[in-house]
């Protein structure tokens, strides 16, 4: 049975996008948008157990993932930050025939990643079997992490500050790094001049 059976991808896009006019998620990229395009690259990747978290202005995604034939969970204390959204996540993965020995984990607003490294972090998983797989672009992490099942119970009681960052920095024996040639998992739109900058790279690519 491929790999890719057991693994699963949790995709944040329950934020208020607060420092953006517009909601981060839907925004164009190319002839599709910035969740399409993040939900595209798992897709390739053989990725295709997908939950989205939703939270604010719900109603406006729902239609779109809809379309994309994608499922999806209304975290509805998204208010209280990301963390909350990633807890909803994690209790929502959708059981299949096959245990889920992991989960990619990706902010909606991260859409640049390639599929060639869900790949390279899927093929480490292959070989390595139960570590928080990190992808690095010279030598600084970025997005998605692979997070295995077996922190599944801590994620869920998890009430520390600061997070799954947090939670994840009491695991670094776990940590592996997988070098990948994809400076888009260091990329975010947290502002209008990133969103630009995305767009730039991304049409760049496409060409």
């Amino acid at each position: 049975m491929p790999v890719e059976e057991h693994l699963a991808a949790i995709i944040l896009a329950a934020g208020y996008s607060s420092r953006m006019a517009a909601l981060k998620p839907l925004l164009p990229l190319g002839n599709s948008t910035v969740i399409e395009t993040a939900i595209s690259a798992f897709l390739q990747a053989n990725i295709s157990n997908i939950t989205v978290v939703l939270g604010y202005r719900a109603e406006d995604l729902k239609p779109l993932l809809g379309r994309s034939h994608v499922r999806w969970i209304l975290n509805e204390r998204y208010n209280e930050g990301m963390y909350s959204s990633v807890v909803s996540g994690v209790s929502g993965l959708h059981p299949a025939k096959v245990k889920i020995k992991g989960f990619f984990l990706l902010p909606a607003d991260i859409p640049l990643i390639k599929s060639s490294t869900i790949q390279q972090i899927t093929l480490a998983y292959s070989r390595f079997g139960s570590h928080i797989f990190y992808p690095t672009y010279l030598k600084q992490r970025g997005h998605p992490p692979l997070i295995p099942s077996d922190l599944f119970p801590e994620i869920m009681a998890w009430q520390k500050p600061g997070g799954l960052q947090s939670l994840l920095e009491q695991h670094e024996d776990l940590a592996c790094e997988v070098e990948v040639r994809d400076a888009g998992i260091l990329m975010d739109i947290d502002t209008p001049e990133d969103y630009l900058e995305i767009c730039r790279v991304y049409e760049q690519h496409d060409e």
